[in-house]
């Protein structure tokens, strides 16, 4: 009895795992198809493209040289029932000659019908010149140049200021902090679009608009998501190591430099690809205060005018995505431990 009811329990295991797992690869499947769709067409050619029998994946027609002439290979269908493939010689509107490739000394194959309806074959063939195609084109080393100054410049304003803010509010007891800190949390509600005049007004005045200083500066002046972020990781920290450096005399900034940032490598890993990822695509601030200097302007703005410009070539808008997706891919892949270890711990209540 025992023995049939282990043997149960392990079958309905095994059955409840393997039903988890078909599960968690189709919805893998299904986030990812997308993905595979822009790898795909990235590399397709432009033949294919406009071709509508043409298979997801890049790939061209097959053809066959005969004669020194490179020739459409049809999939023709035979009298006796099988279907081959042959290479189409003289084109017909009711019938059609063809060699075939296989062996091509044979007498000419005379088929009837019209060659429009036949399939064609697709042989694997990616078409990677559609990165460098767009290389030239968009200028990439340009926009890679500018994209990362504005990450690498308003990543040390995040970092700086947000980490004293939230040390501030982790650390520090003062008349008012709760009440403070809510009304930071609140501003994250607040929509940019009520800002954006007010603040583009005050750029415009002081001489801003057209450099990257209204895209830079306000980073030193701390941001509400990543305070909170930063705070929660903070008072995980035991209050019992600040009290002892306190007895060998540490100030507060040395208790912060020495203990709490050390401590802190992971929150701060995350902060930092958060605000790398909203760097690198962010489209609206660069486009509102660069409009004026194309050249000032980073991958998201130059992405948004080629897909204009290029609206009938959408294997080099892929292509173009593609190629802006890899800086942000590398950076969370050689960040992914630090960064789910500083998510799961922000998520703390504290």
């Amino acid at each position: 009895m025992n023995h049939n009811l282990r043997t149960s329990r392990r079958l309905k295991d095994a059955v409840k795992a393997t039903a988890i797992t078909g599960l968690s690869i189709l919805l893998l499947a299904m986030f990812l198809s997308p993905f595979l769709f822009m790898v795909f067409t990235a590399m397709k050619s432009p033949q294919q493209m406009s071709a509508l029998d043409a298979p997801i994946w890049p790939a061209k027609q097959a053809t066959y040289t005969y004669n020194g002439n490179d020739l459409e290979v049809f999939i023709v269908p035979m009298p006796e029932g099988t279907k081959k493939e042959l290479a189409m010689l003289k084109p017909g509107r009711e019938q059609s000659i063809f060699v075939d490739p296989a062996d091509p000394n044979t007498d000419e194959i005379t088929w009837q019908g019209s060659w429009r309806t036949l399939e064609r074959p697709w042989e694997w063939s990616p078409r990677w010149e559609n990165f460098s195609e767009v290389w030239e084109l968009i200028n990439f080393p340009r926009l890679f140049r500018n994209t990362l100054f504005l990450a690498i410049m308003s990543e040390i304003g995040v970092l700086i200021s947000c980490t004293l803010v939230a040390y501030g509010f982790a650390r520090f007891r003062f008349p008012g902090r709760n009440i403070l800190f809510t009304i930071l949390i609140s501003t994250i509600f607040l929509p940019a679009a009520v800002t954006t005049i007010p603040t583009y007004t005050f750029f415009l005045k002081i001489g801003w608009v057209g450099t990257y200083l209204p895209l830079i500066i306000p980073t030193f002046f701390a941001n509400a998501y990543d305070v909170f972020l930063l705070r929660q990781y903070f008072m995980t920290i035991p209050h019992e190591m600040d009290e002892a450096a306190m007895i060998d005399g540490a100030s507060p900034f040395r208790i912060f430099w020495s203990i709490i940032l050390p401590q802190s490598i992971p929150v701060l890993v995350a902060v930092s690809v958060f605000h790398i990822v909203w760097a690198w695509n962010d489209y609206y601030n660069p486009l509102i205060y660069l409009s004026t200097k194309p050249e000032l302007q980073p991958i998201a703005v130059a992405m948004a005018r080629f897909n204009g410009i290029h609206s009938t070539n959408p294997h080099l808008i892929q292509a173009t995505a593609l190629m802006a997706l890899v800086v942000p891919l590398i950076v969370f892949l050689l960040a992914q431990r630090f960064f789910k270890q500083g998510i799961v711990i922000t998520g703390v209540e504290k």
